[in-house]
This record gives C-alpha cells, sequence and structure tokens, in this order.
C-alpha cells in the first residue's frame, strides 16, 4: 500500500481523493493546502487527512511515500523536483509542464532519484484505448491517415475572473490544459511523435481572460495528420476517431464536466463506440464503464511498489510537453511551429 498526500484541494484533488476511496495500493493521509478554508478544512476531516500548510511537511512526513499533484501546471515542476530529493515517488496531474525544459528537469530528478513518476492521463487505461492500440499495431485498420478529437464543456462560463484555470499563463490556449492534452496524449501512444503543430485560438463568448475557442493541426511524424478541437464555453461532449485505409474507429462520451458528480467524471468519459470498415456493416457497442481515475492511480501505486512499470514512458512526457509548448508558440504566433 502506498500512502499518499495529495497537494491542492481543489474539485480536482476531491475526484481523485475520491477515486482512491476503497483502492488496494493507494491511500491517502495527508493533503497540503497553503491557505486552508473551512470548505478544506472540513473535506480533509471528512476522508481523515491530516493538513498541512506546506509542501515540505508532507513530503518530511513518514507517513508520505508519494506525492499526488493537483496544482496548476506552472509549479508542477518545481514539485516534482521537491518530491525527488525528498526520495518520494510522484502522480502529477495533467498538462505535466507546458513546455520541454520543465519536463525534462522534472523527469531527470525522478531517474536520479529512482523514484516512480505518473502522469493523470486517464484515459490511456480506459479497455477500449487499449483495443484500438492494438488494432493498429496489427493493421486491422489499415495504413493510419488521420487522428481527429474533438472535447468541450461550458465550464469557462462558470469560471471567476481570479480563478488560476482562467489565467492565461496557467490555462494558455484555452482548452487545452483541461481538455486538448488529453488528446494529444492519445494521438502520441497511438501513432507515435508528433513533428510539427500549427493552433489558432480565440475567446468568443467568455468574459474572463482565457480563451474558449481552440484549434490545433498537426503531422505526425509517420506521416499522418491530426486534429484537435476544443471549446470551453458550449454543451459537454468527447469525440476521438482514428481513420485508416481499412475502416475507421469512433469513441464518444463527455468531459471532466465543473459540477457533475465525481462518479460521473470519472465513469463516463467513453460511451458509444464504432467501427467501421472500408466494406460491411459497422460495428457499434457501449464502452465498458470503470473508473478509469483510480485505474490511473493503482496503476501508480503497483509501478511505486516495484510491481508493472507505468503506462506512459518517460520519454512520452516530454515529448508531450514538448507538444504543448509548440502549439502554445503557435498559437502566439499564427504560424507553424516544429515541436523542439
Amino acid at each position: 500500500m502506498i500512502l499518499a498526500a495529495i497537494v491542492g484541494l481543489g474539485w480536482w484533488g476531491q475526484t481523485l481523493i475520491e477515486a482512491a476511496a476503497g483502492s488496494a495500493h493507494l491511500r491517502f493521509t495527508v493533503v497540503v493546502s497553503r491557505h486552508p478554508t473551512a470548505e478544506i478544512e472540513r473535506r480533509a476531516k471528512d476522508h481523515g487527512l491530516r493538513l498541512v500548510r506546506t509542501f515540505a511537511d508532507a513530503v518530511a512526513a513518514n507517513d508520505v511515500d508519494a506525492v499526488v499533484l493537483a496544482t496548476p501546471p506552472t509549479t508542477h515542476a518545481g514539485e516534482v523536483v521537491a518530491a525527488a530529493q525528498a526520495g518520494k515517488h510522484v502522480y502529477c496531474e495533467k498538462p505535466f509542464t507546458l513546455n520541454k525544459k520543465d519536463a525534462a528537469l522534472a523527469v531527470d530528478a525522478m531517474r536520479k532519484a529512482g523514484k516512480t513518476l505518473a502522469l493523470g492521463y486517464n484515459r490511456r487505461f480506459h479497455p477500449d484505448m487499449t483495443n484500438l492500440r492494438q488494432m493498429i499495431r496489427s493493421g486491422e485498420l489499415g495504413t493510419i491517415c488521420h487522428l481527429e478529437a474533438t472535447m468541450t464543456v461550458p465550464n469557462a462560463l462558470l469560471l471567476k475572473p481570479d480563478a488560476w484555470r482562467a489565467d492565461r499563463e496557467e490555462a494558455p490556449c484555452g482548452g487545452l490544459a483541461p481538455l486538448g492534452v488529453h488528446a494529444i496524449d492519445g494521438m502520441i501512444d497511438l501513432c507515435g511523435p508528433i513533428e510539427e503543430v500549427y493552433c489558432q485560438s480565440f475567446r468568443r463568448a467568455v468574459t474572463v481572460p482565457t480563451d474558449d475557442t481552440t484549434s490545433i493541426l498537426f503531422r505526425m511524424k509517420a506521416g499522418m495528420s491530426a486534429y484537435v478541437g476544443t471549446m470551453m464555453a458550449t454543451g459537454p461532449g468527447f469525440s476521438f476517431s482514428v481513420y485508416g485505409s481499412k475502416g475507421w474507429v469512433r469513441f464518444e462520451g463527455t468531459t471532466h464536466l465543473a459540477g457533475a458528480s465525481s462518479e460521473e467524471r470519472r465513469t463516463t468519459l467513453f460511451g458509444t463506440c464504432k467501427f467501421q470498415p472500408v466494406q460491411g456493416e459497422a460495428r457499434v457497442w457501449q464502452a465498458a464503464k470503470l473508473d478509469i481515475i483510480r485505474e490511473t492511480l493503482d496503476a501508480f501505486a503497483v509501478a511505486a511498489e516495484g510491481g508493472a512499470a507505468f503506462l506512459i514512458p518517460v520519454d512520452e512526457m516530454v515529448h508531450g510537453a514538448a507538444v504543448t509548448e509548440a502549439v502554445i508558440r503557435s498559437a502566439q504566433s499564427h504560424a507553424i511551429v516544429p515541436v523542439p
């Protein structure tokens, strides 16, 4: 059993705690909140967590083997390095970092410490993503021509101006950090590295500083094209498609909708699935309903205990951060940007 401290007890930190309830591999013991409110104190008490004020207090605790980061992305690299120096395993919520340099620094610190590093790209752990990965690698879909994902939520309509998710420094390109990086990670997982990107990102409907409408074109190193669109000011939805010379596969579902129940956010990310071959009838099915947040946390804990390695290799973590950096630079420059 891995004993963990969670840093950050906002709505997503709360979701992580609820996902871990009943886990046979990970148990939260400590919560870090620099400015605890009465609500945070109540949540900590309800979950039987000891509340501490500083990151240093958490990593120094004897009942903490690992740190789970549910914090703004610009703090991740420093927090990972500090945890590594304290000899702790780290589970970091996405996005890992907003640039390649910080990601490489964090990965290097964890390697030197000999500790496990995990990222919260939970969609990799859904069995239908596993099946799609196998379909691509076996050649069942033929030559892959294009990948496409659209992710939408109304969350930005609900943001307060002082929320960190409304800050362009913490959440550049609107839905990139809360939504789009999931799709980008899926594309890297299925089809390998991304070579170049072009992004356009705007604020159309919200009053907070963040963008709400973002579209990104990719060229994969293996030759196929890809597209990711995110919208933060419309109805919720998620679709992910792979098009090959022998047919296409599409997954539909929901996103992490603010205000939805914790169980809904954890178990309904995948819904209707469809495989349409070039010839013959389509096959339609409903995705397995499981808590992929718990699956991801458990996979981290198993790896930290010396079991199977975490599903996302660290070089793909760094590459994902490099792609994020290129997307941000492209939105700023209105130009095609090579991935560093």
